[in-house]
């Protein structure tokens, strides 16, 4: 898979220096997936869910943070919307960003 917005995590990380090797792992897991739909990301992570409008959230580091991503399977891509902690998350409505 591609991503885009990568730079949203680097800065993350820069904010959030505990992170960074769950991001780095994170980044390395997705740039090797080959996914073709939901249940075969579902395989490599399980605690992924999809929360509407092509929009899935991942839980990082144990939940302690929080990835929006929109993933386009047909053409390899995910893009980045938003990375934040578990109290940031709960602030936002997933399904508009």
């Amino acid at each position: 898979m591609r991503i885009r917005n990568k730079d949203l995590l680097d800065k993350f990380v820069k904010k959030h220096a505990d992170s960074k090797k769950a991001m780095q792992t994170f980044i390395e897991f997705i740039e090797e997936a080959e996914w073709q739909n939901f249940n075969d990301m579902k395989v490599d992570f399980n605690s992924v869910d999809y929360v509407s409008n092509e929009r899935y959230v991942f839980n990082i580091r144990g939940n302690k943070y929080r990835i929006i991503a929109i993933i386009i399977f047909v053409g390899g891509v995910i893009s980045i919307r938003f990375v934040g902690t578990h109290a940031e998350y709960s602030k936002i409505d997933a399904k508009q960003i």
